[in-house]
């Protein structure tokens, strides 16, 4: 009997040591693995971060002449328009003035008459200067209020829009009422109807008024140290109904830069 307790023991406990091996050997594999998948997942991580470092250069080169290229293109989209709008000012100066000269409204200077345009040199350039502010300014205040003009935004109604203003300064000069007061209220009507029919916001209201405003300071000034002068002034040494072709002229000016404005001239 002592000899089978001693049998029974050994054996159990030469079986309890071989468990204790089994458990051993499987905990350092475990072990093991752990190790190698924290190895690879550190190794994966470190060369998504060396790639994400070896492709952010590229990717901000990229950008920056993304960035370039469309200042360029904005800079060169600003001096078009600005050359469109002086050349449409500069023309439209240089009839509507004929008009007035030929109707005896506005009165120069013999020595400063041109023989070729029968108007002075300085007329062109000064209005196709101030047409380019305007028609850059109109655009430029419509986004900086958020609001973007969108009313009858086509070629079609600006081209009215020129007709209307053609025929405002056409009446200025053709129309023979009693006094001035009666032509001042006419052509005042007549521009804040273009105003109404073809831009109807808020800045351009608020834009014409101010254009017509200093445009009546300078011409104030000029008449005064005798540049040229007025017939029949009755608003100082001007007209009465000069500051509603400014205000017409502002409003007209300003549809034909929000229309280039919108579009890429190439």
């Amino acid at each position: 009997m002592p000899r089978l307790e001693s049998c029974t023991w050994s054996c159990s406990c030469t079986a309890r040591g071989r468990h204790k091996n089994h458990l051993g050997d499987t905990a350092a594999g475990l072990a093991a693995k752990v190790g190698e998948m924290l190895s690879s997942s550190v190794s994966s991580s470190s060369l998504a971060l060396v790639g994400r470092g070896a492709r952010s250069p590229s990717t901000s080169s990229v950008s920056s002449n993304t960035s370039s290229s469309s200042t360029l293109n904005l800079s060169q989209h600003l001096v078009q328009r600005s050359v469109v709008l002086f050349v449409v000012g500069a023309f439209m100066a240089l009839v509507l003035n004929l008009l007035q000269i030929q109707r005896n409204v506005t009165l120069f200077p013999e020595e400063v008459i041109s023989t070729i345009f029968s108007s002075a040199w300085w007329v062109p350039p000064c209005c196709g200067t101030a047409a380019a502010v305007v028609g850059l300014l109109y655009p430029c205040i419509d986004s900086h209020l958020g609001e973007p003009h969108k009313f009858k935004r086509e070629w079609a109604s600006v081209m009215r829009c020129i007709a209307v203003f053609v025929g405002i300064n056409h009446a200025s000069a053709k129309l023979d009422f009693a006094n001035n007061v009666q032509l001042s209220l006419t052509l005042a009507a007549l521009s804040l109807g273009l105003w109404w029919t073809f831009d109807r916001s808020r800045s351009g209201l608020g834009l014409g008024i101010t254009i017509a405003f200093v445009a009546t300071l300078i011409t104030q000034f000029l008449v005064y140290n005798g540049v040229y002068q007025y017939t029949s002034p009755d608003f100082l040494y001007i007209r009465s109904w000069l500051p509603c072709i400014f205000f017409s002229g502002g409003v007209t000016v300003g549809n034909i830069g929000r229309q280039l404005a919108m579009v890429i001239i190439v």
